[in-house]
C-alpha cells in the first residue's frame, strides 16, 4: 500500500536551496554567488562574506559535478603514504601530519569544502593503481607524507604537471614543493647535548639511509662530533642503521653493544628506534642513564612513556601537516607558481634518558 502525504510529490530538488536563494539572501547576483562557489579571486571581500554567510543560513550544497564542468576541479585532495601498514599504525608521525592535515582543510574550509583521500600504497599493484587514478585527474593536488630516494611517485607528479608537496625531500636539489624539520640541526643539539654532559663514545642508530631524513640526522651527529675532535664517518662501528622500527633499534642497538662494548650514549634517529634500544640495553644489564644515555627524535608521545622517560628532539609535525596544506592550496589556485621550500625548526627536549 503506498500512502501519499501532502506535500510528497514535491520533487527534492524543490526542496533543497539554489543558487537564486542564496544570492537573493546574500542581496547579490547568482553570478557572483557562482564565482564564490569557484573559488575566483574577482569578487569583494564584502560580497564574499555575504555570499558565504548565507551558503551556512540555508545550507546550501553546490553541485559537485556542475562546478566540476566549470572548473575541472574534484574539490578533493590526495595524502598519500607510501608506507607499510606495519609502519603507518607504529609510528606516531604519520597520525600527527594526518591530524595537521586534517585541521588545515577544516581551517580553509570555505564555500566548498575540500575532500581529503587516505591512500596507502604498500604494493607495486597498489602503486599502478595510483598512477592510474593520478592519471585521471582524480583529485586536484596531492601531499605525499614520506619520501624515499628511489620512490617513483615523485617524477610521476612532475610528469602528470600535478600540484603536489611532499613532507621532506629526496636530496637537497629537490625540485617539488617540500616541508621538513631541520634534521640536521635537531640531530647536532641532540649530540651535542650529550657531549655536553660529559659522554665520549656516542654511538648513533639511523633510519634507511635511501631516505634524506635519514641522511640529514646522520650529518647532524657527525658534525656535532667533529666540533669537539672526533670524526666519526659513515662506515664507523659507532653508526647502525635501522628502520625506524622498534625492533630495528633494539637490532642495531645490540650490533652496537657487540661491535663497542665501551660506548656511552647513543643517538636514534626516531624515537620508535630510541624505545627498541632502551629494550635492548635492559637486556644487556646496562643502566640508562648511568651507564648509556639515549637521546631520540620526534618527542612522540612515545619519549614520555618510556622508562625511564626519553629525552627527544621535538620536531612539530601537525604544523608540517598545516603547511603542506597551505603550500599545495597556492599550487592549485596558482598554476605554475615557483616550487618552495620550508624547513621548520626544532627543539631538543632533555627527560631522565640523558
Amino acid at each position: 500500500m503506498r500512502i501519499r502525504t501532502k506535500g510528497s510529490d514535491m520533487n527534492s530538488n524543490e526542496r533543497r536551496p539554489t543558487i537564486e536563494a542564496v544570492a537573493a539572501r546574500a542581496g547579490v547576483g547568482r553570478g557572483t554567488v557562482s564565482r564564490v562557489i569557484n573559488g575566483s579571486p574577482k569578487v569583494s571581500a564584502r560580497a564574499r562574506e555575504a555570499v558565504e554567510a548565507a551558503i551556512q543560513e540555508l545550507g546550501y550544497v553546490p553541485n559537485r559535478a556542475a562546478r566540476s564542468l566549470v572548473t575541472s576541479r574534484t574539490d578533493a585532495i590526495a595524502l598519500v603514504i607510501p608506507e607499510p601498514e606495519s609502519r603507518l599504525l607504529a609510528e606516531p608521525y604519520f597520525a600527527d601530519i594526518i591530524r595537521g592535515v586534517s585541521a588545515e582543510l577544516s581551517a580553509n574550509a570555505g564555500a566548498v569544502d575540500l575532500q581529503l583521500l587516505l591512500i596507502l600504497v604498500r604494493t607495486e599493484e597498489e602503486r599502478k593503481r595510483l598512477t592510474n587514478f593520478l592519471t585521471a585527474r582524480r583529485v586536484d593536488g596531492v601531499l605525499l607524507a614520506a619520501v624515499h630516494d628511489r620512490d617513483p611517485l615523485p617524477d610521476l607528479m612532475e610528469k602528470l604537471d600535478m600540484p603536489t608537496v611532499l613532507g621532506g625531500r629526496r636530496s637537497d636539489r629537490e625540485r617539488l614543493s617540500h616541508v621538513q624539520p631541520d634534521n640536521a640541526g635537531g640531530a647536532e643539539a641532540a649530540t651535542t647535548h650529550l657531549l655536553e654532559r660529559g659522554r665520549r663514545h656516542i654511538a648513533t642508530i639511523t633510519g634507511p639511509r635511501e631516505m634524506e631524513a635519514s641522511r640529514s640526522r646522520l650529518r647532524g651527529y657527525q658534525r656535532a662530533l667533529a666540533a669537539y675532535g672526533t670524526a666519526v664517518d659513515d662506515a664507523s662501528p659507532l653508526v647502525a642503521e635501522a628502520d625506524f622500527t622498534e625492533e630495528g633499534g633494539r637490532a642495531a642497538m645490540a650490533e652496537l653493544l657487540a661491535r663497542q662494548p665501551g660506548l656511552d650514549a647513543v643517538f636514534a634517529a626516531s624515537d620508535v628506534m630510541a624505545a627498541g634500544a632502551l629494550a635492548a640495553l635492559r637486556a644487556a644489564g646496562r643502566r640508562v642513564p648511568e651507564d648509556v644515555a639515549v637521546v631520540g627524535f620526534d618527542d612522540s608521545m612515545i619519549a614520555r612513556h618510556t622508562t625511564p622517560p626519553l629525552s627527544s628532539v621535538r620536531q612539530p609535525i601537525e604544523e608540517m601537516g598545516r603547511e603542506m596544506v597551505r603550500l599545495l592550496l597556492d599550487e592549485i589556485e596558482e598554476r605554475g607558481r615557483s616550487h618552495r621550500r620550508v624547513v621548520l625548526a626544532t627543539e631538543l627536549v632533555a627527560r631522565e634518558s640523558s
